[in-house]
Order: structure tokens, then C-alpha cells, then sequence
């Protein structure tokens, strides 16, 4: 395992390239509504990625010999937990939207997903939602110099599962991201302490929790890319890029949490 530790001068480089990218994010979250198409939604990012002078380094990605992704997003709906590829499909009124995309600006990469209520939703949906995010904000409490990888799993699926009762997703994991679009470690969200790759200042990381519902194993598509958690499951997807350094993790994407039990976005 090579882990790439960034300068400081990289470090900023990339809380410039996460700062675009939430600027995104908050651009895209104005269009997201019933009657709106995962594809339309896809080409506002597309055309927002170009006009802040980055790149969309999904489309053509390859990943173990698998088809070009198609596309500058992942929107994934409902059951399906990561790499959905945009539809022209209208989403309805009580889907769960996950929007999640790589950014490049200027040599550098961030990684960021959020998940969507589209109008009202059910509780138990509502619910999956403040867990995910929530459980993100507890693993980041671990990611400091001197801990593990595995201490930061373990926090977060103690928290998913044996606190809510919910089913962390085991098939796919965060990642280090900056030069590359994903670079050693894996982040998993399930693990033992004290296991694991051991967190340095410098490490950069898509630190990202996916939960389900309901536990399952995820299928992959006859498209080669849309992971679904089954028909009649819910999936959940939160994501931000962090840096590891010596006062703590620092978010280079989305925003802190601004007062206690108040969730950011």
C-alpha cells in the first residue's frame, strides 16, 4: 500500500478544489424537486463543473476492465446505494436521491455525495438519512493522527447498527483521493479497532458512509456499474474529503456542523 501524503501547498490546492465542488453541490440542491430528471440534474453539474474551469473525471472512468462510466454524476434512487447513471426518467415525490461526483481542478480531486428527500418521504426514509449523515460526524471524531482505520470503522458501524439498527454496506468503501481519483487506503465503513493502516498527518480521504435499510448484499447490474441494495430496500450516502492533520480532520468538502445536533448539508 502506497498512501500518497500531501504538502501543505497540496493540501491547499485541494481545500481550493473542495470549495468549488461544495459550491456545486449548493448550485445543484436548487433544482432538485419532483418532475426533474436524474440526467437533467447531471448536465447542470456538468455545465458547473465547466464554467468553474474543472473537469468531470468520471466520464470514461474504467474500473476493473468494466464499460466507460457515461456520465459526470452517480444519481442514484431509492434502492440503488451507488453508481447510478443519470436517467430521463422524472423522479416522484418521496424518492431517495443520492448525487455523488468526483471534481478536478487544477491537477487536484475531491469526492462529495449528499442524499435527496424529493418531497415528502416516508419516516423510516427520513430516518436512514439522519443516520448516514450522522455517522459520518462520528467517524470524523477518529480521524486524527495516531488512530487506525479500523478504529474509525468500527465507531462508525457500532453507531449504524448495533445503535439504530440499520445495515452498513460492506462491497464498497471510501478511498484516499488528491492526485489521483482514488488512491490507497480503503476507507471502510465496518472493521475492529486498532486494525487497519494507522493516519498520518498529510493523508487525504473520501471518507463516505453508505447504509441500507435492511441487510443485504449488493447486486451489480446488466449496465456493469448501478449497485442496488434490492427492490424494497433504501440506501443512504453521505460523503465528504478530508485531510488528516496534526490539530485534527480537516473537511476540505461541505461545511462543519455549526451548533450541537444540527446536521450540515
Amino acid at each position: 500500500m502506497a498512501i500518497n501524503i500531501k504538502s501543505q501547498w497540496e493540501l491547499e490546492r485541494m481545500a481550493e478544489t473542495g470549495r468549488l465542488h461544495t459550491e456545486i453541490f449548493a448550485l445543484l440542491e436548487a433544482h432538485i424537486r419532483p418532475g426533474v430528471s436524474t440526467y437533467e440534474l447531471d448536465q447542470i453539474v456538468l455545465e458547473a463543473i465547466h464554467a468553474k474551469g474543472g473537469q468531470a473525471p468520471q466520464i470514461g472512468y474504467r474500473a476493473g476492465g468494466n464499460v466507460p462510466f457515461p456520465s459526470a454524476t452517480c444519481m442514484s434512487v431509492d434502492d440503488v446505494v451507488v453508481h447510478g447513471l443519470p436517467s430521463k426518467k422524472p423522479l416522484q415525490e418521496g424518492q431517495l436521491l443520492k448525487v455523488d461526483f468526483l471534481f478536478t481542478y487544477q491537477g487536484f480531486t475531491t469526492d462529495m455525495a449528499r442524499t435527496y428527500a424529493i418531497g415528502k418521504v416516508s419516516p423510516e426514509a427520513e430516518r436512514l438519512m439522519q443516520v448516514t449523515e450522522e455517522a459520518f460526524w462520528v467517524g470524523l471524531e477518529y480521524l486524527k493522527p495516531g488512530n487506525r482505520l479500523g478504529d474509525v470503522a468500527h465507531a462508525v458501524q457500532e453507531f449504524v447498527e448495533k445503535k439504530h439498527g440499520l445495515w452498513i454496506v460492506r462491497e464498497m468503501s471510501g478511498h484516499g483521493v488528491g492526485r489521483e481519483l482514488h488512491e490507497d487506503p480503503s476507507v471502510l465503513n465496518y472493521g475492529e479497532p486498532g486494525k487497519g493502516a494507522k493516519l498520518r498527518p498529510g493523508m487525504t480521504l473520501a471518507f463516505e458512509p453508505m447504509v441500507t435499510l435492511f441487510p443485504t448484499n449488493l447486486v451489480i447490474l446488466s449496465d456493469g456499474w448501478t449497485a442496488t441494495a434490492g427492490r424494497g430496500n433504501l440506501a443512504a450516502h453521505y460523503e465528504n474529503t478530508v485531510a488528516v492533520t496534526e490539530e485534527g480532520p480537516r473537511l476540505l468538502t461541505g461545511s462543519p456542523r455549526f451548533a450541537p445536533g444540527v446536521l450540515a448539508r
